[in-house]
C-alpha cells in the first residue's frame, strides 16, 4: 500500500500534459492541448487535455479522467502500479506504507495461490511438450483441432497427466504448501488418509487468465469417449477466481477491443484460440456460464458494442436471449453474427480460414432487436396467441434501452416489421419502463402503518440496494442534479447574509438540512458514496473536494465526477431558461428547485405504491385498509399539490 503522502507528492508532480504528450502528439489549443484519441481510431482530433484541470477527455469514445486514469488506460495497469509508473516517471521513491495485519494475510493468501497456479500452469505446459504421453495425447489433440505451435504457446496450453496425484506432489515438493493447492482448487484432500489428489488428470488443459493477465483457474477437456466422464471440469470458486467477473480470454483480447471499439462474445474455449489463430482478436468466452451483469461491465470497460456469435442451434438461440437483454440494459450496443447450420465458431475459422471468417462476420451480422424479431415472427406467423407473446418479447427487450433516441428508433422499425402501431408499441415500452422504475422502490404496507404518515418521505425499503451506477431509475436524474450542485457548487452562498438572512448558507449546508429534515438519502449506490465522502471530507475541513475525487481510487467516482464537471448547466436550467446567465448567480432558485424536484419524485413514488396497496385492499374488499390506504394517499396528494404551487413560485 502507498502512502498518501507519497500519492499526493506524485498527484502534484505529474503533469497531465507531458505524461499524455510521452504517447500521443499534443497540440496546443488555447488553455488546453488537443491530439487523435490513442484509445480509438479517428481522424478528426476529439481527444481534450486541460492542464488547469489535470483531465482529459475524448469526445469520441467518452473515456476520460485525470494523469493516473490514462495510465491505468494506456499501460492496462492497476491503480497502485499507475502511481509507481508515474513515480519512476518522476523520479519520486514510492514506499508502501506497513500494512495492517488482515492485509498482510489477505495480499500473502491471494499471491500464494497465483503462484501455485501459475505453477501449475508451468507444469501442465511442461508436460504438454516434454513428455511421450503430452506430446502423443495433448499436442496431438491441439494440433487436430488446427492449432499451430504458436498458438498453443500464447494460450499457455498444457495436458494434465494420469496418475491422479502428480502435478500435486511435484508441486508439494517443489515447496507449495497443500492449504494452497487445495484453496486454489487444484487439488482435493482424500479424507481416507489426508494425502493429495490432483483435481485435472487426463486432460487437455486451458489457464484462464486474469484481466493482468495472471493465471487464476482452469478448464480441462477430457479426450475420452465415456459418457460417464464429465467432457469439462473447470476450477471450483476460489479467491483469487469467481466465474461472474471473468471472461475467457480477456487478458488477450483486451487491447484489439479497446482499438477496434468491438467485442465477439463466444461460448469456448477453442472458439476463443481458433479466432486468435485467425487474426480476430478481439473475442471473449463466457465459458459455458450464463452472461452475468458483471462480465458485461467488464466488456463495456473496452468497448460499447458487442456482436454475439451463435451456432445454427435455435434452442439454444432461445435459452440465451434473456442474457443479450442484459448487455442491452447496460447500454451497449448488440448485434449477433447466426453460423451456418453445423457449424459453430471454432469450426467455421478452422475450415474457411481468415479471410473468408472476417468476410463473414462482416456480413452476417445484424441488430439484435431485428435477429430477435425474425428468429420468434418465424414461429408466430399464424397464430395469434404467439405472435402477441413475440411482440410482448420485442417490447421488453427495447424497454431496457437506457438511451431514449435508441428505444425510439428501435419502436419505429419493430413497427413496420411487426405491422403494428408506433403508439402502441411505445405506450407499452412506456408501462415497462415505469414499472421498472417504480418497482425498485416498492414498499411495503408496514411504511404506512401510521394514518397520517408520520413523516412526509418515509425511508423507502428496496430490498437489496442498488448494486452498481445505474442510469435508468426513476430518481436518478434528480440525484445527479443534486450531486452536480455538490461537487460544482458546494461552498457557494445560496443566501447571502441580509435582513431577510441574517447566517449565510452554503450550497452543501442547504442541500444536507433538506435532506435530513425529511430523514431522506440518495438511492443510487455510488452516488450516495460520493454524497456521504463529500460530507465526509467537509468534516475535516478538506478545501479541494473536486480535487479529492478526481483523484480517488474508485474509479467510478471518478467517472461521475468528471461528467459532472464537464456538464455545462443542470438539467433544471436547461429546461427552465432561455438564455442562460452565469450559473452561480442562479443557485439561490434551481439549488432549491432542485430539491423540490426530488422530492416530488419521491411522493410521487410513495403515491404509487399506496394506490397499488390500495386496489389490492377494494379487490380483497378489506374496507380498514381501503379507508387506511386512501387517508394516506389523500395526505401525499396534499404534498404533492404543495410542491407542484412552490414549483411554480421559483421561477428562473
Amino acid at each position: 500500500m502507498i502512502s498518501k503522502d507519497t500519492i499526493d507528492k506524485i498527484l502534484d508532480s505529474a503533469q497531465i500534459e507531458d505524461v499524455i504528450g510521452d504517447f500521443v502528439a499534443l497540440r496546443r489549443r488555447g488553455a488546453n492541448f488537443t491530439a487523435c484519441c490513442p484509445f480509438h481510431h479517428e481522424k478528426t482530433p476529439s481527444f481534450s487535455v486541460s492542464p488547469s484541470k489535470g483531465i482529459f477527455k475524448c469526445f469520441g469514445c467518452g473515456k476520460a479522467g485525470n494523469v493516473v486514469n490514462f495510465v491505468m488506460e494506456h499501460e492496462q495497469l492497476g491503480y497502485v502500479d499507475a502511481l509507481k509508473f508515474l513515480g519512476r516517471k518522476y523520479g519520486i521513491e514510492v514506499a508502501d506504507r506497513e500494512e495492517t495485519k488482515q492485509e498482510a494475510d489477505n495480499r500473502l493468501k491471494s499471491e500464494s495461490l497465483m503462484a501455485v497456479s501459475q505453477y501449475a500452469q508451468e507444469f501442465y505446459t511442461n508436460v504438454l511438450w516434454n513428455t511421450d504421453q503430452g506430446k502423443s495425447i495433448g499436442l496431438g489433440y491441439f494440433k487436430d483441432r488446427g492449432f499451430s505451435e504458436e498458438t498453443v504457446k500464447k494460450f499457455m496450453l498444457g495436458w494434465a497427466p494420469g496418475g491422479k496425484d502428480n502435478m500435486s506432489k511435484a508441486a508439494q515438493k517443489a515447496g507449495y504448501k497443500k492449504e494452497f493447492l487445495i484453496g486454489a482448487g487444484l487439488s482435493l484432500e482424500r479424507d481416507s488418509d489426508g494425502e493429495l489428489t490432483d483435481r485435472f488428470y487426463e486432460r487437455a488443459m486451458f489457464p484462464i487468465h486474469s484481466i493482468s493477465g495472471r493465471v487464476i483457474a482452469f478448464g480441462g477437456r477430457t479426450l475420452r469417449s465415456d459418457k460417464n466422464i464429465a467432457k469439462y471440469i473447470n476450477s471450483p470458486e476460489t479467491e483469487i477466481y469467481v466465474k461472474s467477473r471473468t471472461l475467457y480470454g480477456i487478458f488477450f483480447a483486451k487491447s484489439a477491443i479497446s482499438k477496434l471499439q468491438k467485442c465477439y462474445l463466444v461460448e469456448g474455449y477453442t472458439d476463443v484460440i481458433s479466432f486468435h489463430q485467425s487474426g480476430v482478436e478481439n473475442v471473449v468466452a463466457s465459458s459455458g456460464t450464463s452472461l452475468t451483469t458483471e462480465q458485461i461491465r467488464l466488456i463495456k470497460r473496452f468497448s460499447p458494442e458487442v456482436t454475439v456469435l451463435y451456432d445454427g442451434d435455435a434452442a439454444g438461440i432461445k435459452a440465451s436471449l434473456r442474457g443479450i437483454d442484459m448487455i442491452l440494459e447496460e447500454g451497449l450496443r448488440v448485434k449477433v453474427v447466426l453460423f451456418p447450420d453445423g457449424e459453430d465458431p471454432d469450426s467455421y475459422a478452422r475450415k474457411h480460414g481468415a479471410d473468408k471468417l472476417k468476410r463473414f462476420l462482416e456480413e452476417a451480422e445484424e441488430d439484435f432487436i431485428e435477429f430477435k424479431t425474425k428468429l420468434l415472427s418465424a414461429e408466430t406467423r399464424k397464430d395469434p396467441v404467439k405472435r402477441a407473446q413475440l411482440i410482448s418479447e420485442i417490447v421488453a427487450s427495447i424497454a431496457v434501452i437506457p438511451d431514449a433516441i435508441s428505444r425510439a428508433v428501435y419502436i419505429e422499425e419493430c413497427s413496420t416489421r411487426l405491422n403494428i402501431s408506433e403508439e402502441i408499441l411505445s405506450t407499452e415500452v412506456k408501462k415497462l419502463r415505469r414499472k421498472r422504475q417504480y418497482g425498485a422502490y416498492s414498499a411495503t404496507p408496514d411504511e404506512y402503518s401510521e394514518p397520517g404518515v408520520p413523516k412526509y418521505f418515509p425511508p423507502l425499503e428496496t430490498g437489496e440496494r442498488l448494486p452498481q451506477f445505474i442510469t435508468n431509475t426513476y430518481c436518478e436524474p434528480a440525484e445527479r442534479e443534486l450531486l452536480y450542485y455538490l461537487i460544482k457548487f458546494g461552498e457557494h452562498p445560496l443566501y447571502g447574509t441580509d435582513d431577510e438572512n441574517p447566517i449565510s448558507v452554503t450550497v452543501s449546508q442547504f442541500v444536507l438540512s433538506e435532506l435530513q429534515t425529511d430523514d431522506l438519502e440518495l438511492q443510487n449506490l455510488v452516488y450516495k458514496s460520493i454524497f456521504d465522502e463529500y460530507y465526509k471530507i467537509k468534516e475535516r475541513g478538506q478545501a479541494e473536494v473536486q480535487k479529492h475525487f478526481l483523484n480517488h481510487e474508485n474509479q467510478e467516482f471518478v467517472k461521475v465526477v468528471l461528467d459532472l464537471l464537464h456538464q455545462e448547466h443542470s438539467l433544471t436550467i436547461k429546461q427552465f431558461v432561455a438564455e442562460i446567465p452565469p450559473e452561480e448567480h442562479l443557485l439561490s432558485t434551481v439549488v432549491p428547485k432542485s430539491i423540490l424536484i426530488y422530492k416530488a419524485k419521491i411522493t410521487a413514488i410513495a403515491y404509487h405504491n399506496l394506490c397499488e396497496h390500495l386496489a389490492e385492499a377494494e379487490k380483497e374488499k378489506n374496507t380498514d385498509e381501503r379507508n387506511r390506504y386512501m387517508q394516506q394517499i389523500q395526505i401525499l396528494m396534499q404534498i404533492r399539490n404543495s410542491f407542484a404551487k412552490e414549483l411554480k413560485r421559483l421561477t428562473i
